[in-house]
């Protein structure tokens, strides 16, 4: 059988047959150490025993049960840890069943925040371009990118304004004075829309699939939290793949406490791709209004599911045990370092960025020059394909089709050694020597 997303005629991937810690098998016998925790979700690595115990202990129990009939212990369990690590102001958390989920509750509540606080005027989500919220049609409407444009049509059309990249800001701009352009151009466009119509504006704190880790100086952070203030936006920040630790804090947002969110989502690590699990939080006074009012009732059918809380609560405890922000704070220090060796034997490297475990390398035609590959070259592909045949699986992505550059992530799990980590560079090193020879033999210089 051929899954929708192959090709006709193409090879299928490899058939997995177990996985632990940060290595897959697939049922050939071949090992693969795991470099981006699948799509930047796995935090915990594979196999962990107490998460797949919780698992097994709530399935004997009752695999589901619906909000509205049954509470779940394990539910109020999770709501409660959450609240704690998230800090002041994340005092209440709406749980449901993916990232892109969360993302379209979250803006589905900011609008019911609105309405019950006498500004249902408000409507408008200001987001960033590029960027990228989720898959579903509201969540495409939010992102920016240019898979979107098929369904272009049935999108809704939001404000969208720059993002400001470190390694490519503007024309003749310096990262910051960039970063402060991008930030100055979400008030122009509140100006433009009109401050009463504009309800929220979202964004990725570090980037994923938009922009490969790529974050701006505190100061953009603070300025926008400054504007949103100013004219009564709320700010929501999207940690569907930079919370739940991976940047060595629990939340992205921590690191800027001057700009905190007055919401924020995840997804992807808080259930550590051991059920799908996602989320987002609020305020418990923001909650009140909305209960007030008639309450929040929006969710889809496993939303605050007693399976995936036991999961979630059984991951966010071992991350907690382990220690696992410092941890990725840690060895994210260590794989940069690595990274940066790397570089300079390999010219393609133009860019080695990332926090924590959430990292990206960045590609380029001329080092000097930050000159991009051509478009028509998929280097993306082409990576990803060597990667594995080198053992290594790898997340390549090109910015908006290519238009600002060409990266793969380094977002292995959060449990990832030192020796692990040697071992991914190694890996990474062999299948960029693969690439450099094919260019070389198809007569192209690096």
């Amino acid at each position: 059988m051929q899954h929708f997303w192959q090709s006709p005629g193409a090879k299928p991937p490899p058939r997995i047959a177990r996985a632990a810690g940060v290595f897959v098998w697939d049922t050939e016998g071949n090992r693969y150490l795991d470099a981006t925790s699948g799509p930047v979700a796995v935090n915990l690595g594979h196999g962990n025993r107490c998460v797949l115990e919780a698992m097994r202990k709530q399935a004997d129990q009752a695999c589901f049960a619906y909000p509205s009939y049954f509470e779940s212990e394990d539910n109020l369990l999770l709501g409660d840890l959450l609240a704690q690590q998230a800090g002041p102001g994340f005092d209440r958390t709406f749980l449901v069943s993916g990232g892109a989920e969360a993302v379209e509750k979250c803006v589905e509540f900011a609008r019911l925040h609105a309405v019950a606080t006498g500004a249902s005027s408000r409507y408008q989500v200001i987001s960033r371009h590029p960027a990228f919220h989720g898959s579903t049609l509201a969540c495409q409407g939010l992102s920016e990118d240019p898979h979107n444009s098929p369904l272009a049509p049935m999108l809704p059309r939001w404000p969208k304004v720059p993002v400001p990249f470190s390694y490519r800001p503007a024309a003749g701009l310096d990262g910051e004075a960039d970063a402060t352009r991008c930030a100055e151009a979400l008030r122009e466009t509140i100006l433009a829309q009109g401050p009463n119509t504009v309800l929220a504006f979202i964004l990725e704190p570090v980037m994923g699939l938009s922009g490969g880790a790529n974050y701006a100086p505190p100061a953009y952070y603070r300025r926008i939290r400054e504007i949103c203030s100013e004219f009564g936006v709320l700010l929501i920040f999207d940690e569907v793949m930079s919370g739940a630790g991976r940047t060595g804090r629990f939340l992205a947002a921590h690191w800027w406490d001057e700009a905190r969110p007055d919401l924020v989502v995840l997804g992807k690590g808080l259930g550590s791709g051991y059920f799908p699990l996602g989320g987002f939080m609020a305020s418990a006074a923001m909650a009140q209004v909305v209960v007030e009012n008639g309450g929040f009732h929006l969710g889809h059918t496993y939303k605050a599911n007693p399976l995936a809380c036991s999961v979630g609560l059984a991951v966010l405890r071992e991350t907690l045990e382990q220690d696992l922000p410092a941890r990725a704070a840690q060895s994210g220090d260590y794989l940069r370092a690595r990274l940066l060796e790397l570089q300079k034997d390999f010219p393609i490297i133009g860019d080695v960025r990332g926090m924590g475990l959430f990292n990206a390398i960045e590609f380029v035609a001329d080092p000097g020059t930050k000159a991009m590959f051509p478009r028509e070259w998929d280097i993306a592909k082409e990576l990803s394909q060597l990667a594995l045949q080198e053992g290594l699986l790898i997340y390549a992505r090109r910015t908006f089709g290519g238009r600002f550059g060409d990266w793969l992530m380094m977002t292995p799990p959060l449990i990832v050694s030192k020796a692990e980590v040697d071992e991914l560079v190694e890996r990474l090193g062999a299948t960029l020597s693969r690439y450099q020879q094919q260019l070389h033999r198809a007569g192209h210089k690096t």
